[in-house]
Protein backbone atom coordinates (compact mmCIF):
# COMPACT_ATOMS: atom_id res chain seq x y z
CA UNK A 1 0.00 0.00 0.00
CA UNK A 2 1.56 3.45 -0.84
CA UNK A 3 1.83 5.81 1.68
CA UNK A 4 0.74 9.71 1.15
CA UNK A 5 1.34 12.94 2.75
CA UNK A 6 -1.43 15.47 1.99
CA UNK A 7 0.23 19.07 2.83
CA UNK A 8 -2.49 20.90 4.26
CA UNK A 9 -6.02 20.19 5.97
CA UNK A 10 -8.50 22.87 3.86
CA UNK A 11 -11.15 21.82 1.79
CA UNK A 12 -8.49 20.43 -1.15
CA UNK A 13 -6.49 18.59 1.66
CA UNK A 14 -9.40 17.08 3.39
CA UNK A 15 -11.11 15.62 0.02
CA UNK A 16 -8.20 14.68 -1.33
CA UNK A 17 -7.63 12.51 1.98
CA UNK A 18 -11.03 11.14 2.10
CA UNK A 19 -11.02 9.67 -1.95
CA UNK A 20 -7.45 8.28 -1.40
CA UNK A 21 -8.23 6.30 2.21
CA UNK A 22 -11.56 4.59 0.03
CA UNK A 23 -8.77 3.68 -2.90
CA UNK A 24 -6.85 2.22 -0.36
CA UNK A 25 -4.19 4.14 0.38
CA UNK A 26 -2.15 5.58 3.79
CA UNK A 27 -2.82 8.58 4.41
CA UNK A 28 -1.40 11.11 6.70
CA UNK A 29 -2.89 15.05 6.23
CA UNK A 30 0.14 17.78 7.97
CA UNK A 31 -1.68 21.14 9.21
CA UNK A 32 0.16 23.86 10.29
CA UNK A 33 -2.81 25.27 12.24
CA UNK A 34 -4.69 23.75 15.30
CA UNK A 35 -7.51 22.93 13.62
CA UNK A 36 -8.50 21.57 10.35
CA UNK A 37 -10.68 23.41 7.94
CA UNK A 38 -8.49 25.83 6.51
CA UNK A 39 -10.41 28.99 6.03
CA UNK A 40 -14.14 27.22 6.65
CA UNK A 41 -14.78 27.56 10.01
CA UNK A 42 -18.27 28.13 11.99
CA UNK A 43 -18.82 29.57 15.04
CA UNK A 44 -22.08 30.06 17.69
CA UNK A 45 -23.00 32.53 19.57
CA UNK A 46 -26.11 33.41 21.47
CA UNK A 47 -28.13 31.78 19.76
CA UNK A 48 -26.55 33.01 16.07
CA UNK A 49 -24.41 30.67 14.12
CA UNK A 50 -21.70 32.80 11.63
CA UNK A 51 -18.87 31.82 9.18
CA UNK A 52 -15.79 33.23 9.53
CA UNK A 53 -14.88 31.86 5.88
CA UNK A 54 -16.99 31.49 3.21
CA UNK A 55 -20.69 31.71 3.50
CA UNK A 56 -22.25 29.31 0.50
CA UNK A 57 -20.91 27.12 -2.05
CA UNK A 58 -22.43 26.13 -4.75
CA UNK A 59 -23.41 23.10 -7.08
CA UNK A 60 -21.37 23.85 -10.17
CA UNK A 61 -19.95 20.25 -10.37
CA UNK A 62 -21.30 16.79 -10.15
CA UNK A 63 -18.15 15.83 -8.26
CA UNK A 64 -19.59 18.29 -5.31
CA UNK A 65 -23.16 16.30 -4.84
CA UNK A 66 -20.79 13.04 -5.32
CA UNK A 67 -19.01 14.06 -1.95
CA UNK A 68 -22.08 14.35 -0.10
CA UNK A 69 -22.70 11.30 -1.39
CA UNK A 70 -20.14 9.70 -0.54
CA UNK A 71 -20.30 11.07 2.73
CA UNK A 72 -23.85 10.01 3.39
CA UNK A 73 -24.59 13.43 4.13
CA UNK A 74 -27.40 14.82 1.77
CA UNK A 75 -29.98 15.09 4.61
CA UNK A 76 -27.47 17.54 6.38
CA UNK A 77 -26.87 19.75 3.14
CA UNK A 78 -28.52 23.29 3.97
CA UNK A 79 -30.16 24.65 0.56
CA UNK A 80 -30.37 28.78 0.52
CA UNK A 81 -34.05 29.85 0.08
CA UNK A 82 -35.25 30.96 -2.68
CA UNK A 83 -34.97 34.69 -2.03
CA UNK A 84 -31.12 33.74 -2.02
CA UNK A 85 -31.91 34.33 -6.38
CA UNK A 86 -32.42 38.39 -5.52
CA UNK A 87 -29.26 40.24 -5.57
CA UNK A 88 -29.20 43.89 -4.80
CA UNK A 89 -26.91 46.33 -6.49
CA UNK A 90 -26.32 50.00 -4.88
CA UNK A 91 -26.34 53.20 -7.11
CA UNK A 92 -26.93 56.87 -6.83
CA UNK A 93 -27.55 55.83 -2.42
CA UNK A 94 -29.98 53.42 -3.35
CA UNK A 95 -30.39 49.45 -3.79
CA UNK A 96 -31.67 48.43 -6.91
CA UNK A 97 -32.42 44.44 -7.60
CA UNK A 98 -30.29 43.25 -10.93
CA UNK A 99 -32.34 42.05 -13.67
CA UNK A 100 -33.19 38.45 -13.66
CA UNK A 101 -35.38 38.19 -17.14
CA UNK A 102 -35.62 40.60 -20.48
CA UNK A 103 -38.77 42.60 -18.53
CA UNK A 104 -36.62 43.86 -15.56
CA UNK A 105 -33.50 43.99 -17.97
CA UNK A 106 -35.27 46.92 -19.88
CA UNK A 107 -36.73 48.83 -16.75
CA UNK A 108 -33.78 48.51 -14.58
CA UNK A 109 -31.86 52.07 -13.92
CA UNK A 110 -28.67 50.02 -13.19
CA UNK A 111 -27.54 49.71 -17.32
CA UNK A 112 -27.94 52.51 -19.84
CA UNK A 113 -30.12 52.65 -22.72
CA UNK A 114 -27.70 52.36 -24.94
CA UNK A 115 -25.92 49.44 -23.78
CA UNK A 116 -29.48 48.10 -23.39
CA UNK A 117 -30.01 48.35 -27.06
CA UNK A 118 -26.09 47.14 -27.51
CA UNK A 119 -27.15 43.81 -25.84
CA UNK A 120 -29.76 42.69 -28.31
CA UNK A 121 -26.86 42.95 -30.94
CA UNK A 122 -24.15 41.07 -28.54
CA UNK A 123 -24.87 37.76 -30.83
CA UNK A 124 -22.80 39.52 -33.81
CA UNK A 125 -19.99 40.91 -32.21
CA UNK A 126 -17.05 39.16 -33.48
CA UNK A 127 -14.90 37.02 -30.86
CA UNK A 128 -11.91 38.56 -29.36
CA UNK A 129 -8.56 36.81 -30.47
CA UNK A 130 -6.30 37.98 -27.73
CA UNK A 131 -5.91 34.98 -24.86
CA UNK A 132 -4.79 37.59 -22.09
CA UNK A 133 -7.77 40.32 -22.55
CA UNK A 134 -8.21 41.67 -19.33
CA UNK A 135 -11.88 41.19 -18.15
CA UNK A 136 -13.11 45.13 -18.08
CA UNK A 137 -11.79 45.02 -21.76
CA UNK A 138 -14.41 41.89 -22.75
CA UNK A 139 -17.21 43.36 -20.73
CA UNK A 140 -17.39 46.76 -22.57
CA UNK A 141 -16.51 44.94 -25.88
CA UNK A 142 -19.56 43.04 -25.73
CA UNK A 143 -22.04 44.97 -23.19
CA UNK A 144 -21.00 48.05 -22.73
CA UNK A 145 -19.36 50.34 -19.82
CA UNK A 146 -22.92 50.58 -17.45
CA UNK A 147 -22.81 46.35 -17.44
CA UNK A 148 -19.24 46.15 -16.41
CA UNK A 149 -19.68 49.15 -14.08
CA UNK A 150 -22.90 47.81 -12.49
CA UNK A 151 -23.22 43.99 -13.26
CA UNK A 152 -19.54 42.50 -13.73
CA UNK A 153 -17.51 44.97 -11.10
CA UNK A 154 -20.00 44.32 -8.32
CA UNK A 155 -19.83 40.32 -8.93
CA UNK A 156 -16.16 40.34 -9.18
CA UNK A 157 -15.92 42.11 -5.94
CA UNK A 158 -18.05 39.48 -4.35
CA UNK A 159 -16.23 36.66 -5.83
CA UNK A 160 -12.67 37.63 -6.06
CA UNK A 161 -12.78 40.89 -3.81
CA UNK A 162 -10.70 42.01 -7.18
CA UNK A 163 -10.26 44.54 -10.38
CA UNK A 164 -12.18 43.51 -13.32
CA UNK A 165 -9.01 45.70 -15.28
CA UNK A 166 -6.36 43.04 -13.67
CA UNK A 167 -8.24 39.89 -13.85
CA UNK A 168 -7.83 37.34 -16.99
CA UNK A 169 -10.81 35.68 -18.02
CA UNK A 170 -9.48 32.26 -19.36
CA UNK A 171 -7.92 31.84 -16.23
CA UNK A 172 -10.30 33.51 -13.62
CA UNK A 173 -13.97 33.20 -15.37
CA UNK A 174 -12.99 30.18 -17.97
CA UNK A 175 -16.68 29.33 -18.49
CA UNK A 176 -17.69 33.01 -19.75
CA UNK A 177 -14.24 33.09 -21.96
CA UNK A 178 -15.49 29.40 -23.30
CA UNK A 179 -18.96 31.49 -24.17
CA UNK A 180 -17.50 33.74 -26.54
CA UNK A 181 -14.65 31.52 -27.89
CA UNK A 182 -16.46 28.11 -28.73
CA UNK A 183 -19.94 29.94 -29.32
CA UNK A 184 -18.79 33.71 -30.38
CA UNK A 185 -21.26 34.84 -28.27
CA UNK A 186 -22.57 34.96 -23.98
CA UNK A 187 -25.65 34.76 -24.75
CA UNK A 188 -25.77 32.41 -28.13
CA UNK A 189 -23.49 30.18 -25.95
CA UNK A 190 -25.74 30.31 -22.88
CA UNK A 191 -28.99 29.54 -25.21
CA UNK A 192 -26.55 26.51 -26.26
CA UNK A 193 -25.63 25.08 -23.40
CA UNK A 194 -29.13 25.54 -21.64
CA UNK A 195 -30.84 23.52 -24.66
CA UNK A 196 -28.20 20.41 -24.55
CA UNK A 197 -29.49 17.41 -23.15
CA UNK A 198 -27.97 16.28 -20.08
CA UNK A 199 -27.18 13.04 -19.09
CA UNK A 200 -27.82 11.30 -15.38
CA UNK A 201 -24.60 12.78 -14.02
CA UNK A 202 -24.69 16.10 -15.27
CA UNK A 203 -28.00 16.53 -13.62
CA UNK A 204 -26.35 16.47 -10.62
CA UNK A 205 -24.93 19.61 -11.22
CA UNK A 206 -27.89 21.99 -9.88
CA UNK A 207 -26.22 25.34 -9.61
CA UNK A 208 -28.00 25.41 -6.54
CA UNK A 209 -26.36 27.51 -3.15
CA UNK A 210 -25.84 25.60 -0.23
CA UNK A 211 -24.19 25.59 3.56
CA UNK A 212 -25.46 22.82 6.31
CA UNK A 213 -26.72 22.58 9.41
CA UNK A 214 -24.56 23.63 12.19
CA UNK A 215 -22.65 25.24 9.17
CA UNK A 216 -19.33 24.20 7.12
CA UNK A 217 -17.55 23.08 10.23
CA UNK A 218 -20.19 20.19 9.85
CA UNK A 219 -18.57 19.40 6.25
CA UNK A 220 -14.78 19.58 7.90
CA UNK A 221 -16.36 17.51 10.96
CA UNK A 222 -17.98 14.60 8.78
CA UNK A 223 -14.30 14.83 6.56
CA UNK A 224 -12.27 14.09 9.26
CA UNK A 225 -14.41 11.55 11.07
CA UNK A 226 -14.14 9.49 7.48
CA UNK A 227 -10.73 10.28 7.27
CA UNK A 228 -9.68 9.79 11.22
CA UNK A 229 -8.01 12.20 13.45
CA UNK A 230 -5.66 9.48 13.82
CA UNK A 231 -4.35 10.26 10.09
CA UNK A 232 -4.15 14.21 10.68
CA UNK A 233 -0.99 16.13 12.40
CA UNK A 234 -2.16 19.69 13.41
CA UNK A 235 0.02 22.12 14.42
CA UNK A 236 3.11 21.29 12.00
CA UNK A 237 3.91 24.96 11.94
CA UNK A 238 8.02 23.91 10.64
CA UNK A 239 7.47 21.64 8.29
CA UNK A 240 10.11 20.76 6.18
CA UNK A 241 9.79 17.94 3.44
CA UNK A 242 12.89 16.59 1.86
CA UNK A 243 13.58 13.69 -1.25
CA UNK A 244 15.35 11.39 -1.06
CA UNK A 245 15.43 9.18 -4.10
CA UNK A 246 12.00 8.09 -5.25
CA UNK A 247 10.62 8.78 -1.37
CA UNK A 248 9.53 11.96 0.53
CA UNK A 249 10.77 12.79 4.27
CA UNK A 250 8.59 14.44 6.73
CA UNK A 251 10.47 14.42 10.42
CA UNK A 252 11.80 11.17 9.60
CA UNK A 253 8.49 9.17 8.35
CA UNK A 254 8.91 8.33 4.56
CA UNK A 255 6.43 8.98 1.86
CA UNK A 256 5.69 7.35 -1.85
CA UNK A 257 3.97 9.87 -2.73
CA UNK A 258 2.81 13.60 -1.68
CA UNK A 259 0.37 16.16 -2.26
CA UNK A 260 0.37 19.83 -1.63
CA UNK A 261 -3.04 21.37 -0.60
CA UNK A 262 -1.06 24.91 1.52
CA UNK A 263 -1.50 28.33 -0.46
CA UNK A 264 1.58 29.45 -2.27
CA UNK A 265 2.68 31.45 1.38
CA UNK A 266 3.91 27.82 2.30
CA UNK A 267 6.02 26.58 -0.62
CA UNK A 268 9.64 28.55 0.39
CA UNK A 269 9.04 27.38 4.22
CA UNK A 270 8.42 23.42 3.82
CA UNK A 271 9.43 22.28 0.10
CA UNK A 272 13.20 21.90 0.82
CA UNK A 273 13.52 20.17 -2.74
CA UNK A 274 11.91 22.97 -4.88
CA UNK A 275 14.68 25.27 -6.36
CA UNK A 276 14.08 28.83 -5.73
CA UNK A 277 13.38 29.35 -9.58
CA UNK A 278 10.33 26.97 -9.45
CA UNK A 279 9.24 28.31 -6.00
CA UNK A 280 8.80 32.24 -7.63
CA UNK A 281 6.83 30.61 -10.27
CA UNK A 282 4.51 29.02 -7.93
CA UNK A 283 4.63 31.66 -5.47
CA UNK A 284 4.07 34.96 -8.22
CA UNK A 285 0.33 35.35 -7.17
CA UNK A 286 -1.05 38.40 -5.84
CA UNK A 287 -3.83 38.02 -3.04
CA UNK A 288 -6.86 39.86 -2.03
CA UNK A 289 -6.90 41.05 1.83
CA UNK A 290 -10.54 40.57 2.84
CA UNK A 291 -12.03 41.82 6.55
CA UNK A 292 -14.97 39.77 7.21
CA UNK A 293 -17.56 41.69 9.70
CA UNK A 294 -20.71 39.02 10.81
CA UNK A 295 -23.41 41.71 13.17
CA UNK A 296 -26.39 40.39 14.71
CA UNK A 297 -29.23 42.66 14.83
CA UNK A 298 -32.41 41.95 17.87
CA UNK A 299 -35.89 43.58 16.14
CA UNK A 300 -34.75 44.59 12.86
CA UNK A 301 -36.48 47.76 11.69
CA UNK A 302 -34.63 48.36 8.65
CA UNK A 303 -35.06 48.00 4.97
CA UNK A 304 -36.40 44.80 4.41
CA UNK A 305 -33.90 42.10 3.74
CA UNK A 306 -35.62 39.33 1.78
CA UNK A 307 -32.67 38.76 -0.86
CA UNK A 308 -29.50 36.88 -0.78
CA UNK A 309 -27.49 40.60 0.10
CA UNK A 310 -26.47 44.04 -1.60
CA UNK A 311 -22.71 44.34 -3.48
CA UNK A 312 -21.65 47.94 -4.18
CA UNK A 313 -19.98 48.75 -7.66
CA UNK A 314 -16.23 50.28 -6.90
CA UNK A 315 -17.72 53.36 -9.06
CA UNK A 316 -19.60 54.39 -5.62
CA UNK A 317 -16.83 54.92 -3.44
CA UNK A 318 -18.17 53.04 -0.18
CA UNK A 319 -16.10 51.04 2.10
CA UNK A 320 -18.25 47.86 1.95
CA UNK A 321 -17.60 45.34 -0.93
CA UNK A 322 -21.01 43.59 -0.27
CA UNK A 323 -22.96 42.33 2.85
CA UNK A 324 -24.67 38.88 2.57
CA UNK A 325 -28.51 39.09 4.31
CA UNK A 326 -27.34 35.09 5.98
CA UNK A 327 -30.29 34.41 8.46
CA UNK A 328 -32.56 35.68 5.32
CA UNK A 329 -31.65 32.38 3.36
CA UNK A 330 -30.31 30.05 5.65
CA UNK A 331 -32.22 28.56 8.17
CA UNK A 332 -31.15 28.53 11.61
CA UNK A 333 -28.38 30.99 11.73
CA UNK A 334 -30.17 33.83 14.04
CA UNK A 335 -32.83 33.67 16.96
CA UNK A 336 -36.36 34.54 16.54
CA UNK A 337 -37.01 37.71 15.53
CA UNK A 338 -33.05 38.65 15.09
CA UNK A 339 -30.86 39.00 11.66
CA UNK A 340 -27.66 38.03 10.81
CA UNK A 341 -25.73 40.00 8.62
CA UNK A 342 -21.91 38.92 6.87
CA UNK A 343 -20.14 42.21 5.57
CA UNK A 344 -16.82 41.92 3.56
CA UNK A 345 -14.37 45.18 3.38
CA UNK A 346 -11.28 45.55 1.46
CA UNK A 347 -9.96 43.48 -1.44
CA UNK A 348 -7.65 44.69 -4.26
CA UNK A 349 -9.78 48.05 -4.25
CA UNK A 350 -9.49 49.35 -0.53
CA UNK A 351 -6.09 46.80 1.00
CA UNK A 352 -6.12 50.13 3.58
CA UNK A 353 -9.03 49.60 5.08
CA UNK A 354 -7.99 45.72 6.35
CA UNK A 355 -4.99 47.67 8.17
CA UNK A 356 -6.92 49.48 10.38
CA UNK A 357 -7.74 48.95 13.88
CA UNK A 358 -10.73 47.29 14.97
CA UNK A 359 -12.95 49.78 16.38
CA UNK A 360 -12.64 51.96 12.84
CA UNK A 361 -13.48 49.00 11.12
CA UNK A 362 -16.57 48.34 13.22
CA UNK A 363 -17.40 51.85 13.38
CA UNK A 364 -17.29 52.19 9.30
CA UNK A 365 -19.59 48.87 8.84
CA UNK A 366 -21.99 50.30 11.22
CA UNK A 367 -21.62 53.76 9.66
CA UNK A 368 -22.18 51.65 6.23
CA UNK A 369 -25.00 49.47 7.71
CA UNK A 370 -26.58 52.52 9.06
CA UNK A 371 -26.38 54.51 5.61
CA UNK A 372 -27.34 52.16 3.20
CA UNK A 373 -29.78 49.49 5.35
CA UNK A 374 -31.66 52.26 6.84
CA UNK A 375 -32.29 50.30 10.71
CA UNK A 376 -33.67 53.11 13.07
CA UNK A 377 -33.64 51.36 16.74
CA UNK A 378 -32.29 47.81 15.41
CA UNK A 379 -30.10 46.72 18.83
CA UNK A 380 -26.62 45.34 17.99
CA UNK A 381 -26.23 41.86 20.19
CA UNK A 382 -23.45 40.46 18.00
CA UNK A 383 -20.31 41.80 15.94
CA UNK A 384 -17.19 39.63 15.56
CA UNK A 385 -14.19 40.34 12.99
CA UNK A 386 -12.18 38.58 10.87
CA UNK A 387 -8.74 39.34 9.10
CA UNK A 388 -7.87 37.14 5.88
CA UNK A 389 -4.76 38.55 4.97
CA UNK A 390 -4.38 35.98 2.30
CA UNK A 391 -8.01 35.58 1.26
CA UNK A 392 -8.45 35.44 -2.04
CA UNK A 393 -5.59 34.28 -5.27
CA UNK A 394 -6.30 36.71 -7.91
CA UNK A 395 -5.99 35.33 -11.45
CA UNK A 396 -4.21 37.44 -13.26
CA UNK A 397 -1.74 37.86 -16.18
CA UNK A 398 0.54 35.48 -14.07
CA UNK A 399 -1.20 32.44 -13.95
CA UNK A 400 0.00 31.50 -17.38
CA UNK A 401 3.33 31.25 -15.86
CA UNK A 402 1.88 29.58 -12.70
CA UNK A 403 0.04 27.36 -14.28
CA UNK A 404 2.71 25.95 -16.54
CA UNK A 405 5.00 25.71 -13.23
CA UNK A 406 2.52 23.26 -11.85
CA UNK A 407 2.59 20.88 -14.73
CA UNK A 408 6.34 21.15 -15.37
CA UNK A 409 7.13 20.38 -11.45
CA UNK A 410 4.56 17.36 -11.44
CA UNK A 411 6.63 16.21 -14.42
CA UNK A 412 10.07 17.05 -12.66
CA UNK A 413 9.28 15.58 -9.69
CA UNK A 414 7.87 11.57 -9.38
CA UNK A 415 4.69 11.50 -7.50
CA UNK A 416 4.81 15.21 -6.66
CA UNK A 417 1.21 16.51 -6.91
CA UNK A 418 -0.32 20.07 -6.37
CA UNK A 419 -3.34 21.74 -5.52
CA UNK A 420 -4.75 24.41 -3.91
CA UNK A 421 -6.57 27.40 -5.04
CA UNK A 422 -3.57 28.72 -6.69
CA UNK A 423 -5.02 26.84 -9.78
CA UNK A 424 -8.35 24.90 -10.71
CA UNK A 425 -10.65 27.75 -9.40
CA UNK A 426 -11.00 29.44 -5.86
CA UNK A 427 -14.80 28.71 -5.10
CA UNK A 428 -15.88 25.86 -2.43
CA UNK A 429 -17.17 23.59 -5.74
CA UNK A 430 -13.53 24.09 -7.61
CA UNK A 431 -11.76 22.49 -4.33
CA UNK A 432 -13.68 19.74 -4.08
CA UNK A 433 -13.64 18.87 -7.41
CA UNK A 434 -9.82 19.18 -7.96
CA UNK A 435 -9.43 17.48 -4.47
CA UNK A 436 -11.53 14.53 -6.17
CA UNK A 437 -9.20 14.45 -9.38
CA UNK A 438 -6.24 14.48 -7.74
CA UNK A 439 -7.44 11.66 -6.03
CA UNK A 440 -8.50 9.87 -9.06
CA UNK A 441 -5.26 10.48 -10.97
CA UNK A 442 -3.31 8.97 -7.86
CA UNK A 443 -5.24 5.73 -7.72
CA UNK A 444 -5.55 5.26 -12.03
CA UNK A 445 -1.50 5.99 -11.85
CA UNK A 446 -1.27 3.24 -8.85
CA UNK A 447 -2.88 0.16 -10.33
Amino acid sequence: MKNIAIIGAGLTGLTTAFYLKRYGFNVCVYEKTDRCGGAMHTLHQDGFSFEAGPTTGVINSPEVFELFEDLNILDKINYADENAKKRLIWKNNSFHPLPSGPISAISTPLFSLKDKIKVLFEPFISKGNNEHENLAHLVKRRLGTSFLNYAIDPFIGGIYAGNPENLIPKYALPKLYNLEQEYGSFIKGAFTKARKKKNDREKKVSKKMFSFYGGFSSLINELVANIGEENILTQQKELKIEKQDDKYIINKESYDLIVSACPSTGFKESFAFLNEDEIDKLTNIKYAPVVQIALGFKNWDGIDLNAFGALVPSIEKRNVLGILFTSSFLKDRAPKDSILLSIFMGGTRNEAITKEDDDIILRKVIEEVNSMLKPKNAEINLSHIFRHKYAIPQYEITSKERFQAIKDIENKYSNFFVGGNIHNGIGIGDRIKQGNNIANKIASLNK
